[in-house]
């Protein structure tokens, strides 16, 4: 009698435990960076997840069916919106416990100069294929700079408004998500004022990017991008483009080129090829970073390491 009453006790807590589980509030996000913010603010009261692999481009991702699985049973999504995730906007609009940060007034974003804009145009013109390999996806280069996490001052702000919905859809753990932000906010402001001192020496040394997506970490730290290979990570450069940066690096102009691991260094290795510039990798995705605490910081402080390595 005393061995059944043992199991069935036994049998109560496992069912309490999976039922515990289950009731653990879950948010979604669409890229690991932003799942880097959202795993501190859930810290020890609920759990975070991303759905695009860190080595995938958020501009031109097809979802898998268990994707859309994981979005539909999350209890919040957070996505930076159609100016990044244009493949998400569907699925979004019969989730209503989703947001949407470029919709967002209080996150001070970064905005496409009007010459980007019409460089865009002029690949578009130029790039007769684009449009058959890539099956229509197209994302106009202009407005919002969507790539908001590369900017510390912007992740505190997306912080903030993912907290005020963290608490609407789960206000019983106010106070823990709370002091959450308060820990993620004084981290980060911490780390922004180490690296103002180690990037303050490279503000003079010129260097080209891969993609035009690291603009409010280079408005933060006041660092000197010549120009990029492409405007979006997943079209080829132009001709043009790469005789032009080809020409600037012959002339010592840059210090340094970074590629980025999510795709092909070719293309930057061939116009580097026979000048004394080196080449540094930049990986906007965070795909290395461990997540959960201090995971953001480490994020921005391997981005610092890259730039130093590779501009002193």
């Amino acid at each position: 009698m005393h061995r059944l009453s043992s199991l069935c006790c036994a049998t109560a807590i496992v069912m309490s435990g999976s039922a515990l589980a289950s009731d653990t509030f879950n948010v979604v996000t669409t890229v690991k960076p932003l799942n880097l913010i959202v795993s501190e603010l859930t810290q020890g009261v609920a759990t975070s997840e991303y759905v695009i692999p860190s080595g995938a481009s958020p501009h031109d991702y097809a979802l898998r069916p268990s994707d859309v699985k994981k979005l539909k049973q999350a209890d919040l999504v957070v996505w930076v919106g159609p100016e990044l995730e244009s493949f998400l906007v569907k699925t979004m609009a019969s989730k209503p416990e989703n947001i949407a940060l470029s919709q967002q007034h209080d996150i001070s974003f970064r905005y496409y100069a009007e010459k980007d804009q019409e460089h865009a145009e002029h690949e578009n013109e130029t790039d007769h294929d684009h449009e058959s390999e890539h099956e229509g996806h197209h994302h106009n280069h202009h407005g919002i700079d969507p790539h908001l996490w590369l900017g510390p001052d912007q992740a505190v702000q997306a912080a903030n408004v993912i907290t005020k919905a963290l608490i609407k859809y789960d206000p019983l753990h106010k106070k823990t998500y709370t002091a959450n932000l308060s820990t993620f906010t004084t981290d980060v402001q911490l780390a922004v004022t180490q690296l103002n001192k180690q990037l303050k020496p490279l503000s003079d040394k010129g260097y080209y990017v891969f993609h035009d997506g690291y603009g409010y970490f280079e408005q933060q730290f006041k660092l000197d991008n010549l120009g990029h290979f492409t405007v979006e990570p997943d079209r080829r450069p132009g001709a043009k483009t790469l005789l032009s940066i080809r020409e600037a690096l012959k002339n010592n102009q840059a210090y340094c080129v970074f590629s980025e691991p999510q795709f092909s260094p070719a293309v930057v290795k061939s116009v580097t090829k026979g000048t004394n510039v080196k080449i540094g990798t930049l990986d906007p995705m965070a795909t290395d970073i461990v997540e959960g605490k201090g995971g953001y910081v480490r994020f921005l402080n391997e981005l610092g390491q890259r730039f130093s390595k590779c501009l002193n």
